[in-house]
């Protein structure tokens, strides 16, 4: 067997989750060729496990200071540059592609009629229940950006045709109620410094693309590095409490390790605002207004104080995905779905609603 696997490389959580299931299918007897659209080729990093994959432009937007900039990411952005990306990929090949919510593999897949898996966060807005909340332009982005014959999203919670995350396998170390991870990869680094120089009663780390060696800013409470996954999850595991933007995988990651977690959404980007709106309802994280002293402030006095919130728990959701991408997706997305959920730990399904022990 053979598959097309396309990565959105615009954020780390896609690179993440699919290093993860990646790691898995090199286990099994498949051939699988790679795909990372969206992200420079020299910004991207711990990349081994795809092999020799291919890079392509694809559609990305630009940020600055926490804020997607339409325009800027309207003049970044070639149509024709796309569709040529698109026309040139020869899928004819492979007896399956799989997207990440990457748009050059799955527009090349609905040309040419090969059948095209959707996996990923993005896709759980296909659920009725996310849906209905999502505006006509949102809707727009989630049906046409990456299409797919088949999607299985990702939620923390079971929601109709939606997985338990990806998550890497959790580290113990030696928690620090004083240490803070800092990973807001959309904010200005200085802004973000500045913010915590105040606060010397806390140790903060701080990963930022904008990094390329490790260093302390001015004081040796805040300590800046660069990317780097076996370093994330090193400090993951001894912060007491994380702020972040609102991508999905740095938030179930936290969730998952029962961590303190403030958020601040990427503004303009609606996955970011609704992952932060319903972790907000949920209680399950603050969403901070702005990176600034008072905001962070308010946060680590009341936010960080307390009781640690209950674990999330999920299975290893990168191996059965993976072995059901090589059996040819013959099992239906339900029993996927349904038997991933059953061995999540601390969840009971009652007359088809799934809970969560402790109550969610």
């Amino acid at each position: 067997m053979r598959i097309l696997f396309g990565i959105q490389g615009t954020g780390n959580g896609h690179l993440s989750r699919c290093y993860r299931i990646a790691s898995e299918l090199a286990k099994l007897p498949v051939q699988v060729d790679y795909v990372i659209s969206g992200r420079r080729p020299n910004q991207l990093f711990d990349t081994a496990v795809f092999g020799n994959y291919q890079t392509k432009s694809g559609l990305t937007f630009i940020t600055e200071n926490g804020r997607v900039r339409p325009i800027k990411t309207l003049a970044k952005n070639s149509l024709p540059g796309f569709v040529r990306e698109v026309r040139e990929l020869d899928v004819s090949g492979y007896d399956l592609v799989v997207s990440d919510f990457e748009p050059v593999t799955a527009w090349a897949a609905k040309l040419a009629g090969k059948r095209c898996i959707g996996i990923g966060r993005q896709y759980a807005f296909k659920d009725a229940a996310l849906y209905s909340r999502l505006s006509r332009w949102q809707r727009f982005i989630i049906d046409r950006f990456a299409p797919a014959d088949e999607w299985l999203g990702m939620h923390w919670q079971p929601l109709s045709g939606c997985l338990p995350p990806v998550v890497r396998e959790h580290q113990v170390g030696a928690l620090s109620s004083k240490q803070v991870l800092v990973y807001l990869p959309f904010e200005n680094l200085y802004n973000i410094v500045d913010a915590l120089l105040p606060f010397s009663g806390f140790s903060f780390t701080i990963f930022h693309p904008a990094i390329n060696r490790a260093k302390y800013f001015a004081s040796d409470h805040v300590l800046g590095l660069p990317p780097s996954r076996h370093a994330f999850a090193e400090q993951l595991a001894l912060a007491d409490g994380v702020i972040a933007n609102a991508g999905f995988e740095t938030t179930c990651e936290a969730l998952n390790q029962a961590k303190h977690l403030a958020v601040k959404p990427l503004a303009g980007q609606f996955e970011q605002h609704w992952n932060a709106k319903l972790l907000a309802q949920e209680q399950r994280a603050a969403v901070l207004p702005s990176i600034n002293e008072h905001d962070i402030g308010y946060w680590l006095a009341n936010g960080l104080s307390g009781e640690r919130p209950a674990p999330l728990r999920w299975s290893n959701a990168a191996e059965p995905i993976a072995q059901w991408l090589v059996d040819g997706c013959r099992q239906t997305k339900d029993e996927l779905r349904n038997s991933l959920w059953n061995g999540s730990p601390g969840w009971i399904r009652t007359n088809d609603t799934w809970i969560n022990s402790p109550p969610l």
